[in-house]
């Protein structure tokens, strides 16, 4: 049984999700409950028109910074430096970017107007790590998450790409970055074709939410 937030900031325990990681509807999307969510192995998902839907799938979609798989072509992309990478320069834009993403499957965007200002909140009060990826200064790709470094958990959340390579140059600048931190996974959330690709694999819940309970 789903279970239903009252304006209380707290969640119900994950291995109560359903078959399909659904664990709770309702509550807010402020920072507070944000960040109690991410430190929990919880996200919210859901579409304009449904009430707030917050998930925490078995198993968990994850990629370990080592494991990230760099194809000939993009590392060839890299080499020739046919783009510049910056860190947190311009979050609204690639938010807004990741919004207007055409997605298969998908008719409209779960990156509502509420789920953006909340998301802005978080940056705003550095739990948000965006990547920006330029083009002859035009921002060409790019992806964002909420960041968790004490325990050395980023949790990806979208990413857009409007030339080949952009994103994932920007994916690939990310995962540097981390490595150098100490970072030990990035959340992908669910299973896609495109991320099982990049080298990101399944992990039980429990795993997961371990390695955000340990401090890095």
């Amino acid at each position: 049984m789903v279970g239903l937030l009252t304006k209380d900031n707290w969640f119900p325990p994950v291995n109560q999700a359903n078959e399909d990681g659904l664990l709770a509807a309702g509550g807010d999307l402020s920072p507070k409950r944000l960040l109690l969510a991410y430190q929990s192995g919880i996200f919210p998902w859901y579409e304009e028109g449904q009430p707030i839907l917050w998930w925490s799938p078995n198993p968990r979609m994850v990629l370990f910074p080592d494991k990230l798989k760099v194809s000939k072509s993009l590392q060839k992309t890299i080499r020739k430096k046919k783009f510049t990478v910056t860190f947190n320069k311009d979050f609204y834009s690639v938010i807004e970017q990741c919004a207007k993403a055409k997605r298969n499957g998908q008719t409209g965007t779960w990156i509502t107007p509420e789920m953006q200002q909340a998301y802005r909140q978080l940056f705003e009060m550095e739990h948000v790590l965006s990547v920006e990826v330029w083009q002859e200064e035009k921002l060409v790709g790019g992806l964002y998450g909420v960041n968790l470094p004490d325990v050395g958990v980023y949790c990806g959340e979208s990413m857009f790409s409007l030339v080949s390579d952009a994103s994932k140059t920007g994916l690939y600048f990310l995962v540097e970055k981390l490595k150098k931190e100490n970072y030990k996974l990035i959340d992908c959330q669910v299973y896609t074709p495109h991320l099982a690709s990049l080298g990101a694999e399944k992990i039980p819940r429990i795993t997961f939410v371990e390695y955000l309970k340990n401090k890095k």
